[in-house]
This record gives C-alpha cells, sequence and structure tokens, in this order.
C-alpha cells in the first residue's frame, strides 16, 4: 500500500510489540503520521525512535487503556501534535491463564475485561469524539478467533473478544453517516510475544491448535496488519460494521 495513508494520522494501540508493531510500521510505511502506544513506555519510545531513525513521522506514548483519563490524554496529545487523527487500530490486549469456569479467579475475569473490553470501549469512545470533529475517519478494532468460536479453556478471554465485535456492529450503525468507518478484524493464533509465552507454559494446547489450522502454521504479525490498513483504507470504503477473519482457516471447522 505505498503512500495510501500520506498526509494521514493514525493510532495503533499495544503497538510495542506483536501486531501492534507491525500495524504501526505498516502505516508509517503507506504514509502516515503514527502514534504508537502502549502501556510499556520504553517498548512504546523505542519504537517509535526506530521508525523516526528510518524516516517515518512517529511519536511513542505511554497509555493503559484500561484508564479512560489515559486514553483521553493520548487522544488529545494525538491531536495537538498532528493536528488530526484518521484512523485507529484498537489493539491492546491481554490473556489470562487457562482454565476452565469453575476454576477461574474472578479478579483474573475483571482485569482481563477491563484492558480487552473497556479498554476497546475507552478508546473508541475518544477516537470517535476526535474524528467526529473533523467528519471522518476509520477505526479498526482487535477481537481474535475467539471472538466468533468458543474455546475451551479461554471463557473469560472469548467474552471479552465476543464483546469487542458487539460494540463494533453499535458502533458502525451511530457513525457511518458521519463519516467514520467502525469494523473488527479477528486474528488467529499469531506469532506474537504473547503466543510464544503460551506455546512455552503451555506446548501442547499450543501444538494442537498449530495442527487444527488448515494452513499448517501460525499466523504472521504482518499478516493482520494487512488486514487492518485495508479496512482502514480507501479500498473498503463500502465496508462498516465488518468482522474480518484471519485466521489460516481455523474456524472454518
Amino acid at each position: 500500500m505505498p503512500q495510501e495513508f500520506e498526509g494521514k494520522v493514525a493510532l495503533v494501540t499495544g503497538a510495542g510489540s506483536g501486531i501492534g508493531l507491525a500495524t504501526a510500521k505498516g502505516f508509517a510505511e503507506a504514509g502516515a503520521a503514527v502514534v504508537l502506544a502502549d502501556r510499556d513506555k520504553e517498548a512504546a519510545l523505542a519504537a517509535a525512535e526506530k521508525l523516526i531513525v528510518a524516516g517515518y513521522k512517529a511519536l511513542g506514548i505511554e497509555c493503559d487503556v484500561a484508564d479512560e483519563q489515559q486514553v483521553a490524554a493520548m487522544i488529545e496529545r494525538t491531536v495537538s501534535s498532528y493536528g488530526r487523527l484518521d484512523a485507529a487500530c484498537n489493539n491492546a490486549g491481554i490473556h489470562v491463564p487457562l482454565s476452565e469456569t469453575a476454576d477461574a479467579a474472578g479478579e483474573d475475569f475483571d482485569h482481563l475485561m477491563s484492558i480487552n473490553l473497556r479498554g476497546v470501549w475507552n478508546c473508541m469512545k475518544h477516537e470517535l469524539r476526535a474524528m467526529l470533529a473533523q467528519g471522518s475517519g476509520a477505526i479498526v478494532n482487535v477481537s481474535s478467533q475467539s471472538g466468533i468460536a468458543g474455546i475451551a479453556g479461554l471463557g473469560a478471554y472469548t467474552a471479552s473478544k465476543h464483546g469487542v465485535l458487539g460494540i463494533t456492529k453499535s458502533a458502525a450503525l451511530e457513525y457511518a453517516a458521519k463519516g467514520i468507518r467502525v469494523n473488527a478484524v479477528c486474528p488467529g493464533s499469531v506469532l506474537t510475544p504473547m503466543v510464544e509465552r503460551a506455546l512455552a507454559s503451555h506446548p501442547e494446547s499450543m501444538n494442537k491448535v498449530i495442527a487444527d489450522i488448515p494452513l499448517g502454521r501460525l499466523g504472521r504479525a504482518e499478516e493482520i496488519a494487512a488486514a487492518v490498513l485495508w479496512l482502514c483504507g480507501p479500498a473498503a470504503s463500502f465496508v462498516i460494521g465488518h468482522a474480518l477473519v484471519v485466521d489460516g482457516g481455523y474456524t472454518i471447522h
């Protein structure tokens, strides 16, 4: 997508590594000024600095998306730095330990929801306000293959990712006529630091997941980034409220 986002401003949360970092790089390479937000301040700053050294416009910001005040400040700084916000990818998310529902810890459920679902809601709320002021924009929320299928042992995570699709569809309906498109991407198992940790701690479960992927491999972060950029770009101008599944065929079963 050479220079497809020239003159545009993009924001990516959870941009310190994995899918978020790949998406931020993709926006930068396509011409956008990019804000990389992550609760890991050093990761956000380091990632932004690498893009700057490579000749791109980038800004690293520390932000815990579970904290609405931090999110509001992130959007305010984005607009004050670059004048607008054209595209946003709400990617920040976490896993909690595998557990069947009866054995799950309530504090794990609450913590996960505060980031994976409330965090997306926080970001959309303030991104939408910025985009309404200019009358245009595109938002992509990162759900999961767990957003369209039930996965044993991942009840809280699955619930959070189903929720992301719900608020995506509602917002898509609310803002389509106001010039703002809202969609979601549903990645399958992608080789990211989070999945690498899962492979290390639960190798048998993860190897079974990989064996069940029709393409026979994990996805790459860049493959998810490409889907996000397409949904944010002009080629997807007639697409709203859609959940784009990028999972190597895992959920076909």
